[in-house]
């Protein structure tokens, strides 16, 4: 019976551990495409011209009825994480009229706050490595 209690911990270490790093490649899956999508002449980079609010607005717009609510930015953003703007955060800097939604005029301002967030070499573009680091914090 001690070999199993013995290795009970290390099972559930393992477990946790590929839980983890599950949920990070779904993170980079996820970003790979969404980057896939912004990158609309495909060279491997996504300007300042290809994140545009529209192109995000339609991207976080799921049930498409023209608002972005904080059900769907979080959605977009994943879990909040120390340290760095919660969706509600980001929604209520973007929101300029107060209603707790984004119109399509918010969401280009935050696209263009979302884009020099994630550029953090300051090229004013965004390679698939910028963008995954941005897509998980």
């Amino acid at each position: 019976m001690k070999p199993i209690a013995l290795r009970l911990p290390g099972a559930l270490c393992l477990l946790v551990c590929s839980m983890t790093t599950a949920q990070a490649q779904a993170a980079e899956t996820t970003a790979a495409a969404r980057f896939a999508l912004l990158d609309r002449n495909h060279d491997g980079v996504v300007t300042a011209d290809e994140y545009d609010g529209k192109a995000v607005f339609r991207e976080l717009d799921t049930n498409q009825n023209y608002r972005i609510s904080l059900d769907e930015l979080q959605a977009a953003l994943g879990p909040d994480r120390d340290g760095q703007l919660s969706a509600a955060d980001r929604l209520r800097v973007a929101d300029l009229n107060g209603d707790r939604d984004l119109s399509g005029e918010e969401a280009g301002r935050f696209a263009h706050m979302r884009f020099q967030s994630l550029d953090t070499n300051h090229d004013e573009q965004l390679d698939l490595a910028e963008f995954q680091r941005g897509f998980r914090r």
